[in-house]
């Protein structure tokens, strides 16, 4: 069967406070609209559809690398109003549309995975995540009769009896396609907000005798991100998730409440990381490492049997067996070779290092081309620089760069 998603990500969120569209602010260093493309993509649905509005351009760019189409909500005016400027995007397919929130970032895939297997298992036309809360409060609750759904009341229109249902509606569902175009064509905005509700299309099609269903997920995957509070909130949900994936995949983490993991980053076994470690971006950290504290790697490489301490290591490679700072700072494209020593106040940048070389302390190397087995004294410049051009070092195997030695390029 057929199957795509739609993800609303159209609005600014007023109560973030922010220049920035709400759906781009990171979590764990990937915007939260990455993270339910991410997710949704994982549970094997190729086909989204992205709803931008407010900083549309913007968050075009920044999902580019992503894969998905595009609809304009010009106006905000509402959930329901939303999904109807996806209509050109839905028309003449057939089959299950599941629709989402931007600021969702906690959503997991096997939750996908269960809603869209829940939703056609049971033929439904419409299926509702939920989630059951201690305190609903402002949530919209879920009423049932005989298990299926027979309405959501919003908790401003709640009676008593409905004011005490635990089990929320957390804005995220699958739909029939054809059943759903035909209910919005149904929608009104005859409310006191003047908006389309795309709640109401559950009211449409229960009208018309449609089987409506719901899944029930944690609470913590639907919390959806509108303020700067809940925005460390979910940071601090999905920091700890990864380093327990980490933890329980053989990665041995000193510290993990001062630890700071990215989504993407990849860790072998039996690699020791001690805190306020920050790893960011597609890195890959292989086995049997030692990370001690106060790093920053980002976007890199980091080879086997490999000990870095107290450094910054951007957008570079580094070989097995080798020991990296302390105080180290390894610009981009940088890629240091195996059994190699970088150690404390050495800056390199845009330069390979062969294997074995050893630049010990207070070194610049940039630009250059060094080769295996060599030794830096301290304080060994490579000039690379002369106000207008940068020129390339090259320097051949078992080399010896005595102390306080300038390489003009």
């Amino acid at each position: 069967m057929y199957k795509c998603a739609l993800i609303l990500a159209a609005g600014q969120g007023k109560r973030i406070k922010s220049d920035l569209p709400k759906v781009l602010h990171k979590v764990c260093g990937k915007e939260m609209v990455k993270h339910v493309i991410d997710s949704i993509r994982k549970s094997g649905i190729d086909d989204i559809n992205v709803i931008i509005g407010k900083g549309a351009e913007l968050v075009k760019e920044r999902t580019a690398d992503k894969n998905v189409s595009y609809s304009l909500q010009a106006e905000q005016l509402g959930t329901g109003h939303a999904v109807k400027c996806a209509e050109e995007f839905l028309r003449g397919k057939k089959g299950v549309v599941a629709v989402f929130t931007g600021d969702t970032p906690l959503i997991k895939q096997s939750t996908i995975e269960r809603l869209f297997n829940d939703h056609i298992e049971s033929k439904n036309s419409a299926t509702i995540l939920t989630a059951i809360v201690d305190d609903p409060t402002g949530y919209g609750r879920i009423v049932r009769e005989n298990n299926e759904v027979s309405k959501i009341v919003e908790h401003k229109d709640c009676s008593e009896e409905e004011l005490k249902i635990s089990e929320m509606n957390s804005g995220i569902y699958c739909f029939d396609i054809e059943l759903l175009l035909d209910a919005l064509s149904k929608l009104t905005n005859n409310n006191e907000q003047g908006e389309y509700y795309l709640t109401d299309v559950i009211e449409i099609l229960k009208a018309q005798n449609k089987k409506i269903g719901a899944v029930i997920t944690d609470f913590e995957e639907t919390i959806g991100v509108n303020s700067r509070v809940q925005l460390a909130q979910a940071e601090e949900i999905l920091k700890d998730r990864i380093n327990i994936m980490h933890m329980e995949n053989g990665v041995t983490l000193i510290d993990p409440k001062t630890t700071y993991i990215g989504i993407d980053v990849e860790i072998g076994k039996d690699t020791i990381i001690y805190p306020n470690n920050i790893l960011e971006g597609n890195t890959k950290i292989g086995s049997n490492c030692l990370l001690y504290q106060n790093s920053r790697i980002s976007d890199s490489i980091i080879g086997d049997e490999v000990d870095i301490q107290s450094s910054v290591i951007l957008n570079s490679n580094i070989g097995d067996n080798t020991t990296v700072g302390p105080f180290a700072y390894i610009r981009p494209e940088t890629t240091i070779g195996k059994h190699a020593r970088i150690g404390d106040f050495v800056e390199i940048k845009k330069s390979n290092i062969g294997d074995g070389t050893k630049v010990s302390h207070l070194t610049y190397i940039g630009d250059a081309e060094v080769g295996s087995e060599c030794n830096f004294g301290c304080g060994t410049v490579i000039v690379n620089y002369d106000g207008k051009n940068k020129y390339k070092t090259i320097i051949g195997d078992h080399s010896f760069i005595g102390c306080n030695t300038n390489l003009v390029s």
